[in-house]
């Protein structure tokens, strides 16, 4: 029995309120609705128009955004919403009626050159996971179907799968210019046909639901707070586009040493290590006063 968490995410609206999912529940499509007679396809939207408040609802693939009439304030309400679809979805509720929502659904995909060489980016036109995820072989892909079938080719090495892209690094028996129009094609069906890049619990057992996330946040101490605020803001955007990730991994308060892991294709690039010094261990002196010296990386 698949098994759903909800988490309450502001927005920059104070209307709407959005319902975070630990899971995909739409197969990479969104759906809006004004009222309940819009909502006949959708079960779970009619059933958040009984509640008086609701003005409209977007159900997209990891969550359910909801805009308020203003006769009530979300804090007084929001519980009680997020309990409500947590129960629907546990019960086995119905998101969108299949007559809505097709088995197949128009999917492009790009390749893109990285800064490292044996890195390439496969950005595709929907999102396609809740959550960052990294996979080094085939036995830590168990829960990527995707993951798991792209090591079915001998000359991938790793994958890392973010938002709406899936970062590649190849071994060196093959050139891109060989291997990348099978790669991009293999991606976009295996996307077209409706398939789950993650499994639905992937997010839940690799700790990385926004709820979980937020828990080992507030574990921190302030200063290893500050640091990851700072890589959130200035540091992963950047890299993001390039296909990779850097991640806090710890902070040493008595050695003001910072530890970072290197993800996709930011792990084993040859520039990686001047970002690193030059950027980041500059920027966190900057930013931290006399709390950093030192940042050093693992590779992911």
């Amino acid at each position: 029995m698949k098994t759903f968490s909800v988490s309450v995410q502001e927005t920059t609206n104070p209307a709407i309120i959005k319902f975070e999912l630990n899971q995909f529940i739409t197969k990479y499509q969104s759906f809006e609705y004004n009222n309940i007679d819009e909502a006949k396809s959708s079960p779970l939207a009619q059933q958040l128009f009984y509640l008086p408040f609701v003005k409209k609802v977007y159900i997209s693939a990891n969550f359910i955004a909801v805009e308020r009439y203003n006769i009530v304030s979300w804090p007084d309400v929001q519980a009680e919403v997020a309990t409500q679809i947590e129960d629907y979805l546990n019960t086995g509720g119905v998101v969108v009626t299949e007559t809505e929502a097709p088995k197949k659904t128009a999917v492009t995909v790009y390749a893109e050159s990285t800064p490292n060489p044996a890195v390439q980016k496969f950005v595709a036109n929907k999102k396609l996971v809740p959550a960052m995820f990294e996979f080094t072989s085939i036995d830590e892909a168990k829960l990527s179907p995707l993951a798991t079938e792209l090591f079915h080719f001998p000359f991938v090495k790793s994958v890392f799968i973010d938002h709406n892209y899936v970062s590649i690094t190849k071994y060196d028996m093959a050139e891109w210019q060989d291997i990348s129009m099978e790669l991009r094609e293999f991606i976009r069906q295996f996307i077209e046909q409706g398939k789950d890049v993650v499994r639905p619990e992937a997010s839940e057992k690799l700790e990385k639901t926004t709820a979980q996330v937020d828990q080992k946040f507030e574990a921190l101490d302030d200063t290893s707070k500050e640091i990851i605020n700072i890589l959130e803001e200035y540091v992963k955007p950047a890299v993001a586009s390039d296909g990779g990730n850097i991640e806090f991994q710890d902070y040493n308060a008595e050695t003001k040493t910072v530890k970072v892991i290197l993800q996709g294709a930011c792990s084993g690039c040859p520039s990686s290590t001047f970002t690193l010094k030059n950027g980041i261990e500059n920027m966190l002196k900057e930013m931290l006063a006399d709390k950093v010296q030192t940042v050093e990386a693992i590779n992911g």
